[in-house]
This record gives structure tokens, sequence and C-alpha cells, in this order.
């Protein structure tokens, strides 16, 4: 371990590490959860096959950047990603789970071509500053209101779009069978609130878990609620439907896009190929690197220049993992911001990631428990960890109009019309057509321009 780790030299231990390792899985674990959920509302694979598959995913994703990059951090399928995955190419754009795991696939080779070649910071300061900045913000917003839906406490309305569900039982328009749930969600989003404030470890995970044990205490009091009740208690079952319809699909039907084509045509198809896995990698690429900058800031690992160490190498881990995470049947992996709590914990070295991919191991054999967590509980850790993604606004200037407008339409657009590649293409429109209105065209790169052109086309040929 010391060879490999170099703990003496980072000024660490075995225990450390193991602490640091365990409190990384414990803030993060709620992904397990959480991707399960929202991949069932497919209805084409399971949520045992996408426990299995995430499960995997974060041990490989987790262990590359703990070998390659001798970095205490980990890896899963990311949050706002997933729910592009679900709700946006699958439900939105009508393709099927197989041809949305092409898009995660192409993502992940692209990511390790950019990688390798150097064109990553390119690309990456090709999308301007107000944009870069919003995107987790947008995506955090997206994330609370899918949460919010799921819990049943945003409803659609036939006049304004959308509503608080009605909580009135006196005309009978509300029942405690159908409210119980709604407040199994709001104590639970207090519950990780109150828990983070007092540094808790876990606390989404713990609120999770809560929240189940309260919906199922509260059940005692809906009449009916038991009914047909069972639990499949064999975790071998969740390792055979993660076989049969998640592992290898992209290759088995993923490219199969026949169906699509025959429905849209095959220009609006290239259109939203190409405008999708540019989204997929614009966003795996700007979260893997600000998780990066800011988990090891927290932990004073930065090199003299200010870089994180062995940067390329721990963007590779990243871009290996999501290709592999494709072939596991998830959306794209990459870095936990999560990881920061395991670097506060005195994580330093690599050694905290193989702890932290041990306990995953350990997470797959408890699937039939997972299987038990209901809706609501999900839907708290989706509306906190929208909470968590807003705090990059504080680095917006919202007294400049040239960058509070992009920011904010890639923010507001994100949420707004369910779909977070046009919060990308609203901000980049924003901001070409402002510098062009204000002389300062000349600072819009031409990666900018080609970029921003491909969205357009996107959006004149596909909605």
């Amino acid at each position: 371990m010391e060879k490999l780790f170099k703990l003496k030299q980072h000024n660490t231990t075995v225990k450390i590490e193991l602490m640091a390792g365990l409190t990384t899985f414990m803030a993060m674990a709620y992904i397990l959860m959480v991707n399960a959920g929202m991949f069932s509302e497919l209805g084409t694979v399971s949520y045992g096959a996408i426990y299995i598959a995430t499960a995997i995913s974060a041990v490989i994703g987790t262990v590359l950047i703990g070998l390659l990059a001798n970095l205490p951090l980990a890896q899963a399928s990311g949050m706002g990603l997933n729910a592009y995955f679900v709700y946006t190419v699958c439900l939105g754009f009508g393709m099927t789970y197989a041809n949305a795991l092409v898009f995660v696939l192409i993502d992940g080779i692209v990511f390790i071509i950019l990688t390798l070649t150097g064109l990553r910071k390119l690309i990456f300061h090709a999308i301007p500053k107000a944009v870069r900045v919003a995107i987790p913000a947008g995506i955090g917003l997206f994330i609370a209101f899918i949460g919010l839906q799921n819990a049943g406490i945003v409803v659609s309305d036939a006049s304004t779009k959308v509503n608080l569900v009605s909580l009135n039982v006196f005309t009978g328009d509300a029942t405690w069978g159908g409210i119980m749930p709604i407040l199994v969600t709001v104590l639970a989003i207090f519950a990780i609130a109150a828990m983070s404030k007092k540094n808790i470890k876990g606390a989404i995970l713990w609120g999770i878990l809560g929240g189940a044990v309260l919906y199922y205490l509260l059940g005692f009091t809906v009449p009916g609620f038991y009914d047909g009740f069972s639990i499949d208690a064999n975790p071998l079952n969740a390792f055979a439907e993660f076989g049969t319809q998640a592992f290898a699909k992209v290759f088995t039907e993923g490219f199969d896009f026949s169906q699509y084509i025959a429905a849209h045509g095959m220009a609006n198809f290239v259109l939203v190929l190409i405008s999708s896995s540019l989204a997929f990698c614009l966003v795996d690429m700007f979260d893997t690197m600000g998780t990066l900058y800011g988990a090891c800031a927290r932990g004073n690992m930065l090199t003299k220049e200010g870089e994180v160490p062995h940067m390329n190498k721990a963007m590779m881990a990243d871009a290996i993992a999501t290709t592999t995470g494709a072939i596991c049947g998830t959306s794209t992996v990459t870095t936990f911001v999560e990881s920061s709590a395991g670097v506060a914990e005195g994580g330093r070295t690599g050694l905290s990631s193989m702890f932290t991919a041990l306990f995953f191991v350990i997470a797959m054999v408890f699937s039939p428990v997972a299987q038990l967590i209901p809706g609501c509980a999900t839907a708290a850790a989706l509306v906190y960890v929208g909470v968590l993604m807003m705090n990059c606004v504080k680095d917006i200037d919202w007294l400049q109009a040239d960058v509070a407008v992009p920011a904010f339409l890639t923010i507001a657009m994100m949420a707004f019309t369910y779909n977070i590649s046009y919060g990308i293409a609203f901000g980049l429109f924003s901001y070409l057509v402002i510098k062009v209105f204000t002389g300062k065209i000349k600072e819009v790169k031409i990666a900018t321009w080609i970029i921003t052109l491909l969205f357009l086309a996107m959006l004149l040929m596909t909605h």
C-alpha cells in the first residue's frame, strides 16, 4: 500500500483512509436507489437491474480514479445526466433505453479522445463562462423539479400547466392516503437539511432510509396500504435482471435506430445524435472538472500552480468509467462532489477510493432492501441535491447583463423545458447575440460558433 498509494508522503494512514472511504460511500450511496428508481420509470428495465448496473459502474470508476490518479475521490452515475437520459432522450425524444446508452457510449469515447489529444481544454474554454458556471445550477433546479413531481407535490394543471397538489381534506379533493407520502417527502427534506447542518455523515442516505421507515409506519394508518404487499428477498434476482435487461444492451439493441428514423427522419436523427452526445459530453466534462478542483481544494491538495494533481489521469478514469457504464447499462459515470466529504474526513490517496469501491461491492447484496425504498423518500434526495447544485449561482455577476442573461436562460430553460440541452442552447444563443449587438463579436471563439450552430440546428430540425 505504501508503494502504491504513498501514504506517508501524503501524511495519512490506512485507518484514516478507511474512515474517509466509508464517509464518501455514505454520502453518495443514495445514487443506488435514486438512479434505479428513475430508470425503472422507463418500464423496459427493472429497478434491480439498474441498481446492480449503478453499483458495478461505481466500483469500476472509483477503482480507476484511485489507481490511475491516486486521488481520494469516487465515481458513479451522475445526478442530472441520469435525468437527461430518462426524461429527455428517452421519454422526450422517444429513443429507447438501449438507444440512449449509445449516446453515453459516444460520450465516453469522445471524452477519451479529447483527454488523449488535449482538445478537452479547447472545448472547455469554447463554452462561455457565463453558461459554464450556470449549468450545474440549471441541472439542480431541473432535478429538484423532477423530485417535487415524483413526490406528487407539483402536479399538472389545465390552466397554469403546473400547480401545488390539493391538500384540502375538507372538500374531498385530498385524502390521507394521498397526503401521507407528500408529508414523508417534506419531512425527509427537512431532516436531511438538519443533519447536513449538524455535519452528520451520510445525511442524504439517512434521510432516504428514515423517510422509508416513516412511510411504512404511517402505512398502517392508510386502509388497504399493505394489501398484496410482498418482498423479493433473493439478491441474485437483481443480478439476473442486470444480465438480461441491462448488460451489453448498448451493443445488442442500442444501434438499431430504425424505429426512431422511421418516425422522425434521418436528418432529425443525425442532429439528435450529435447534439445529445455533445450535451452528455459537455455536462460530464464540466461536472468532472469542477468536482476535481473543488474536492482537491478542500483538502489543500492542489499543486503549487493551483492545478489538480494527475488531472489528465483523473479525467481519463472518468472517461473510461463512462464507457464501461454504458456497457453495464447506466447513464454517464462522473466524479461525485460528495467525495469532498471523504476528503474533509482526511482522505488523501487512492486507498480511500478502494475502500469506497469495496462498500459499493457490499451494497450489491442489499438490492432487495433497496427495492423497498418508496419514491417519496428518493424524491427528497432529488430536491436536496438540487439545493446543493444551486451553490454555483454565487459566482455569477448578476449586475452584468451580458453575463446574467445567458446564465439565467441556461438555468431557467433547463427546468422550464424539462431539457438540459435546451438550457445550454439558449444560454449560448443569448451569449452570441449580446456579443454581436454590443460590438464584441471578436471575443467569440470559432469553436463557440460551431457548438452554438449545432444546438441551433437541433432546435430547428427536432422540435
